[in-house]
């Protein structure tokens, strides 16, 4: 049986295959990789590839939570904690006080709410990411907002970190194990036991973190 796989040229010195969150495989390989090279890397490496893919943690299969509606006394996650939505006949925007003062007339708007949380992503999460690459003393090209449902984070082939604005929903210590985990990439570009020792010696609560990513992920692909 064949197995489906995308492919990746980057500047990497190793070849690298990655089964992410939504179960696809993906292929970061130096350039100029021949593609039998790639085959017999797949090929060999089939077993772990079945194993992973099917991992608890990778649940595309797992049946979508139903979308909330926004009415007030519902609630909305924030930074690791709920907070109740309450609407007001102003005419401002989303505010947040504690709580979340929504105006009416965004009442059937959820993307207004997913909005108020990108641009809160943009200023809790992003500052996060040069103070941690300084402990971590590597050098990143740019930090940006991923919108994907399933990866949490990114190191891309160019050097540039992907947060993933959903992650603005998690608690702190989430938030900043993530990013360490994507600039540990940038030492050490395999999962190998140098990559976990790299990141652990920065996040102490590294599995509390995986712990907590498995259980709420889908909680995280909500808009709101």
């Amino acid at each position: 049986m064949e197995t489906d796989y995308k492919i990746i040229f980057s500047r990497r010195k190793t070849l690298m295959l990655t089964a992410e969150r939504d179960r696809s495989i993906v292929v970061t390989a130096p350039l100029g990789t021949s593609q039998e090279a790639i085959h017999q890397a797949i090929e060999s490496r089939k077993l772990w590839l079945y194993e992973k893919t099917r991992h608890a943690q990778k649940n595309f299969l797992l049946p979508h939570p139903p979308g909330k509606e926004m009415v007030s006394g519902e609630s909305a996650p924030y930074l690791g904690r709920y907070y109740r939505i309450e609407f007001t006949d102003s005419d401002d925007e989303i505010r947040f006080e504690q709580k979340f003062i929504v105006p009416r007339r965004l009442i059937d708007k959820t993307k207004a709410f997913q909005a108020w949380f990108i641009k809160k992503a943009g200023t809790k999460i992003l500052p996060r990411v040069p103070v941690h690459a300084q402990r971590l003393d590597v050098i990143y090209k740019e930090a940006k907002l991923g919108k994907g449902k399933y990866r949490w984070g990114s190191c891309t082939p160019h050097d540039n970190v992907l947060i993933n604005w959903r992650l603005i929903k998690a608690p702190l210590f989430v938030i900043d194990y993530v990013i360490v985990h994507e600039l540990a990439h940038l030492i050490e570009p395999d999962h190998s036991a140098l990559f976990w020792n790299i990141v652990r010696a920065q996040i102490t609560k590294t599995d509390k973190a995986k712990a907590w990513l498995l259980k709420n992920g889908a909680l995280l692909q909500q808009d709101f």
